[in-house]
């Protein structure tokens, strides 16, 4: 096995979720050179996951959007001469793309009725399954032994010294607790209210040697903004101001993240940084933090029928509503008092 590609998923956690695969490929073909077809908007985080030897850009919304290129990336992986595709993404338009692309071995899903285009069909597995798990079983099926299951992110040492020299320019002391706090999230279901988090915040820069951070993209800044108010010392807000890899070192040399069940929570899990997850219409068992952070769990059972519902039109978003202000300053609290 010379050239092995990988059809990675679209979201930052299953990306992160797909992090043990590339070091078993390794382990068990250490000779190959393993690509990656992805998205752009998870290029970042594939550059921080260890023995991925190459990124293709898939950029299905824009760049590759009509059939002509699509015809052009096919070709383009063509003349890789790749042994083996591995597909963690479900879609029929991948399949095709890797079967037209002359791979002889592909491997994945039978789903959306592709499986003639496959040569290996993995069958699923039974029960609640974890993601990661859901995705590893796709490399078990074909013989690829996993050793080591745990999600890892490397931070570039550059990277890592940028980050705190904007910590020290900031001013905040080398003695301070840091905490950060990430409100967002790609949909408003998974999110904690505002309201709750502006409390969170106030509470927690009432401890002594404590700073908080606020994180987010761009399009969280006036989120960040409404959580801040005005008043607030020892409060950071980073909405906006830095970019992915910046973030991984910010959370790197975090203390503690508090974040909804979204990318960032993942990414500082997954880093080794300890974090408190706050979960609603999502359970942990299947989409919850695997990497090597000491991981809290903040989640309410309601005996609400819509667990894991996905129900994006929620009346109540009652599962995200009954966790408390107190619920999490007391978890945190019993974490950095211990």
């Amino acid at each position: 096995m010379k050239r092995i590609l990988v059809v990675n998923v679209n979201w930052l956690g299953d990306v992160i979720f797909s992090s043990p695969i590339f070091k078993a490929l390794k382990e068990a073909y250490p000779e190959a050179h393993i690509s990656c077809l992805a998205v752009p908007r998870v290029k970042d985080v594939l550059e921080s996951i260890p023995y991925v030897d190459e990124i293709i850009v898939y950029d299905e919304k824009d760049r590759h959007w009509h059939l002509l290129a699509k015809l052009g990336l096919i070709w383009k992986l063509r003349r890789r001469h790749f042994d083996v595709a591995f597909l963690l993404h479900r879609s029929l338009t991948r399949a095709l793309m890797v079967f037209f692309a002359g791979i002889p071995q592909r491997v994945g899903y039978d789903a959306k009725g592709r499986g003639r285009f496959l040569t290996h069909q993995t069958e699923p597995l039974e029960g609640q399954v974890h993601r990661s798990n859901y995705y590893l079983n796709i490399f078990e099926s074909y013989g690829v032994k996993i050793n080591d299951r745990q999600c890892q992110l490397k931070v570039l040492p550059e990277t890592e010294e940028d980050v705190k020299k904007v910590l020290r320019s900031i001013g905040i002391p080398e003695d301070d607790l840091v905490i950060i706090v990430n409100p967002g999230g790609n949909w408003d279901l998974k999110r904690w209210s505002p309201s709750s988090y502006a409390h969170l915040v106030a509470g927690l820069v009432e401890r002594s040697n404590t700073t908080v951070i606020i994180t987010g993209a761009k399009k969280d800044v006036s989120l960040a903004k409404e959580i801040i108010g005005s008043g607030l010392e020892k409060v950071v807000d980073l909405t906006g101001k830095t970019n992915l890899k910046q973030l991984m070192a910010l959370m790197k040399n975090a203390d503690l993240v508090i974040s909804g069940d979204s990318g960032p929570l993942h990414i500082a899990d997954s880093l080794g940084t300890e974090v408190i997850g706050l979960f609603g219409p999502t359970r942990p068992e299947i989409t919850g933090p695997k990497g090597s952070g000491w991981v809290h769990i903040i989640q309410k059972d309601l005996g609400c029928n819509r667990e894991s519902c996905y129900h994006l039109m929620c009346p109540d978003n009652v599962c995200m509503q009954s966790i408390t202000v107190e619920d999490v300053l007391e978890l945190v609290k019993q974490i950095k008092d211990q």
